[in-house]
């Protein structure tokens, strides 16, 4: 499968419906990484804030005129004890089922890093499930290294 045609664009209001049954999908990507998800109800994003945040950019790749990837980059304030006072943070990071492997993720991810440099930003974040090795490794590619890892603790009553 060719990429021909494919539009990288900002996220707009009327992608909202697509965008929100794409974080479903997210959603049941992730499901089997966390058996504390939710069975239903589950939202992760404020899509419409993403879409209109200024310090946001909410990108979709379309392919025929369907979203087949998502991804956003937002400019945060780094905690007080690093070196840079922003970073940048990624997040909905998703490419359909049937267009995995070609390449999609890379060109959202450079997008996105690219709009962020432009905004002075230099230091990069997201978040993966540890137990997602196919993600972890697409990201290494980039150029991204493990850094912080969350742990998580469930005791019996």
């Amino acid at each position: 499968m060719k990429l021909d045609g494919l539009i990288v664009r900002e996220a707009q209001p009327e992608d909202y419906d697509a965008l929100l049954a794409l974080e479903q999908k997210v959603v049941e990507a992730e499901r089997p990484f966390n058996a504390d998800l939710k069975e239903t109800g589950v939202h992760y994003y404020d899509i419409h804030r993403l879409i209109s945040d200024q310090s946001t950019r909410m990108i979709v790749a379309e392919l025929s005129g369907t979203i087949v990837a998502t991804g956003y980059m937002q400019v945060r304030d780094s905690k007080s004890s690093l070196t840079h006072d922003k970073h940048g943070y990624l997040g909905f990071m998703y490419v359909a089922q049937k267009y995995r492997g070609l390449g999609l993720n890379k060109i959202v991810v450079q997008d996105l890093v690219d709009w962020g440099q432009s905004r002075g930003i230099r230091h990069f974040y997201l978040d993966v499930y540890a137990d997602n090795a196919a993600a972890v490794r697409a990201y290494e590619k980039f150029g991204f290294q493990p850094s912080l890892i969350e742990m998580k603790l469930v005791t019996l009553e």
